[in-house]
């Protein structure tokens, strides 16, 4: 969320803002209201303070005194309940717009209205190439019998799957990598909630524009999260943290859950566009210092390089244009990973920068070195995200034969083998 002053003296950073994120919100209707709710409130504390003094006054007055403050009182106090009344209507307006308000992205951000403006930034690695017919991650895990798609949907319906196997197992290793890398980083590791409340989804931010793909359990007021990012952000709400306990880092673990409302026959087959995955992601709240954010941005990035270059995976970084980076975000960089199968490459991970715009949704402070209370900024990115990694390493290493060959790094968290 933008600070209100901020709208107030740059709204047209704002408009520009908005529709270079392809975002529809009527700034203008935010600046009348606000001007209106501080007449209001002007109004208010007038009436106020109006009927304080009569308070005072009343014991030095007569009779006829008496009666005139008290007729005075009674039609301050009808008109205080209505300016109040009146007041919050305002207020409740100007938050609903303040929360659909997009952060103004970075200089460097494509102008674009979707992924198709994204710029490739840097490439690593080489695509392999096979001196056979590489067959794709479906083929592989189903001949293996490592994966159930029919028996799953039976279960759970579209996009649902269950592993079996070393597919598991793998699964497992990756991830219990990708926290020993971010462990030896000095991230805090922490498994959170997946069902959480929709506040928490506002102080995210993923609330109210991506209500539509989100699990909603009314009878428990709760959700199913698409991120651990959502907890991470909600544990620290309304409190006030220390700036000697900044910056946190967290390795956030949990499963996730996505309806993917509006993606039908984009990717579906197999295990690269499912409802429910699994990811280790990484989480930073620091202070509200751009250059802070920066260094993090690059750390954050760094790391999730790094998975891919251990893990030997061809990939490309690409800056994410304004249309493609979503309502919260000030930089946004995806790193895309080779499909054979696909013959491109395809999003794993996603680093982004938020300023403070998440910290003041969730009211998530810290107190400064001057012991001045500040909004605190925020980024995350992936570390790992299976199952579409998994399609990816099967696609990779996969050999003439039907095995696949285990990347160095997961070799120990797969007792040693070498193929599965």
């Amino acid at each position: 969320m933008l600070d209100k002053r901020f709208v107030r003296e740059n709204p047209d950073a704002v408009k520009e803002a908005a529709s270079s994120k392809g975002v529809a919100v009527d700034v203008d209707a935010l600046l009348s209201l606000d001007e209106s709710g501080r007449s209001l409130q002007h109004d208010l504390d007038n009436a106020q303070a109006r009927r304080n003094a009569i308070s005072k006054e009343f014991g030095k007055e007569d009779a006829a005194g008496k009666d005139q403050l008290r007729a005075e009182s009674t039609k301050l106090g009808d008109e205080i309940a209505k300016l109040k009344a009146d007041l919050e209507v305002n207020l409740a307006d100007q938050s609903e717009i303040l929360l659909r308000l997009p952060q103004i992205p970075w200089s460097g951000a494509p102008i674009g209205a979707d992924e198709s403006a994204n710029t490739v930034v840097r490439t690593w690695g080489t695509p392999p190439e096979f001196d056979f017919e590489p067959r794709d991650h479906v083929d592989l895990a189903e001949s293996r019998g490592w994966v159930e798609f029919a028996r799953a949907r039976k279960v759970a319906g579209e996009r649902a799957y269950a592993l079996r196997g070393d597919l598991m197992l793998l699964e497992r290793a990756v991830h219990s990598y990708a926290l020993d890398l971010l462990v030896r980083q000095d991230f805090v590791p922490i498994s959170v909630p997946a069902l959480v409340r929709e506040q928490a989804l506002v102080g995210t931010g993923m609330f109210p524009g991506h209500r539509a793909e989100t699990y909603e359990l009314p009878a428990d007021d709760t959700f199913l999260a698409g991120t651990a990012e959502v907890a991470l952000v909600g544990l620290h709400s309304d409190e006030i943290l220390d700036v000697g306990d900044l910056p946190l880092k967290y390795a956030g673990m949990s499963p996730c859950f996505r309806r993917e409302a509006g993606s039908a026959g984009r990717d579906v087959r197999g295990l690269l566009r499912v409802h429910q995955f699994e990811k280790v992601e990484q989480f930073v709240i620091c202070e509200a210092d751009p250059e802070e954010s920066a260094r993090w941005h690059t750390a954050l990035l760094a790391s999730a390089e790094t998975v891919l270059q251990e893990l030997g995976l061809a990939y490309e970084v690409v800056e994410c244009a304004t249309g493609d980076m979503g309502l919260g975000k000030v930089r946004m960089n995806d790193i895309n990973t080779w499909l054979p199968s696909l013959g491109q490459y395809r999003e794993t991970h996603s680093c982004s920068t938020l300023g403070t715009w998440q910290g003041r949704r969730a009211n998530l402070r810290y107190r400064d070195a001057e012991g001045k209370v500040q909004f605190a900024a925020t980024l995350n990115n992936t570390a790992v995200a299976t199952p579409r990694l998994l399609a990816a390493l099967l696609e990779n290493f996969q050999t003439a034969d039907g095995k696949i060959a285990v990347p160095t790094v997961l070799q120990p968290y797969m007792g040693g083998r070498e193929l599965i």
